[in-house]
């Protein structure tokens, strides 16, 4: 079956030629920042559960809070919003007893981001994109929670991936251009998120481009299933991603090593937002934002980088330091690997 390309792709390759794009920055703690209590969050709904720190279900009983952060980023100069649905999955949504309204969630985030992302672009001209976020839920296909029962799965392959593709269908009915599978922390999760997007695409006839994002758990540069950020590119490149990149973990100057790596390697886009630093005592992050402007500069001066934002802790101050310490500097090509096959188990394997 051939599927219509998708226009929203070309355009942000085109963007991407030109300049070093944006993306938004924290919504977890920005939320926080709001003081919201429990009724807040639960509005109306009467679920039966407390729903504080459910900060999905915002898109349903507190949209202005969304719209508010949205637009608090795109006004910071950000050209990709991600949509507040980390955890609008039925597993994750579960434990909200909320799994019902997981198609309501996605579809109502999606089309929130896509009216303030329209709005921005109708008045100066310069695209406005929306990823719809998928997280990697609460639960692993690698690894057991069990440690005296090593094959014992919480859930299988073929429970995820219908679980992804519910989501990932209403984020595209909502209006988003591409999806974002972030946080990556076992590879096989991120397999069946693409898998789930492929099913999407067929359904629609269209191609929904991907994005992808591996976290780190360790300095060492590995996921928690194992795969350094070299096999994690060899296990997911057979997905096409529009972007690859890292996210969450550590602050910039901790993930400096494996954004080189990746960037030698990876012929797509780079994107990467870290932390704003690492957190304080109190859990706090505390890394100004000229700080981590000046740190992801360097990516950019090197050019090692398509596309910059923040994680943990940034706020829009964050986005717009960034913004403003890598205008003018030049895009970053992509490389142009030698023909060979690439494979990975947890390290990458090079096939002369």
């Amino acid at each position: 079956m051939t599927l219509i390309p998708s226009a929203a792709r070309a355009a942000f390759v085109a963007q991407a030629r030109q300049r070093i794009l944006i993306t938004d920055g924290a919504f977890g703690t920005e939320i926080q920042r709001c003081g919201l209590v429990e009724a807040d969050y639960a509005g109306a709904l009467n679920l039966g559960h407390d729903q504080k720190g459910n900060n999905d279900i915002l898109a349903l009983t507190a949209p202005h809070v969304i719209e508010g952060i949205h637009r608090a980023y795109f006004a910071a100069g950000a050209d990709l919003a991600e949509t507040n649905t980390f955890s609008a999955n039925r597993i994750s949504q579960a434990d909200y007893g909320a799994q019902a309204l997981v198609d309501q969630i996605n579809l109502a985030s999606a089309r929130l981001a896509r009216r303030v992302a329209d709005e921005f672009t109708a008045k100066d001209g310069r695209p406005r994109f929306v990823a719809g976020a998928i997280g990697p839920t609460n639960k692993t296909l690698s690894l057991s929670p069990d440690v005296n029962d090593p094959g014992y799965r919480e859930i299988d392959w073929d429970f995820l991936v219908d679980v992804y593709a519910q989501q990932a269908r209403a984020l595209v009915d909502g209006g988003a251009d591409f999806i974002l599978i972030e946080t990556v922390f076992d590879t096989l999760n991120a397999k069946a998120a693409v898998m789930a997007v492929r099913q999407v695409e067929q359904a629609l006839g269209r191609e929904v481009p991907i994005m992808l994002s591996m976290t780190l758990t360790d300095l060492s540069g590995r996921n928690l299933s194992g795969h350094t950020v070299e096999a994690f590119w060899y296990a997911v490149r057979h997905a096409r991603p529009l972007t690859i990149g890292l996210n969450c973990s550590f602050g910039a100057s901790q993930l400096r090593p494996h954004v080189r790596v990746l960037s030698q390697i990876a012929d797509a886009l780079i994107m990467v937002y870290p932390n704003a630093g690492l957190p304080n005592d109190l859990g706090e992050y505390d890394e100004a934002p000229v700080t981590t402007a000046g740190l992801v500069r360097e990516w950019a001066e090197h050019g090692q980088v398509n596309v910059l934002g923040g994680c943990c802790g940034s706020t829009p101050d964050h986005i717009a330091a960034m913004a403003a310490a890598v205008a003018g500097l030049p895009a970053r090509r992509l490389p142009r690997p030698d023909t060979a096959t690439r494979l990975a188990g947890l390290e990458p394997f090079v096939m002369a």
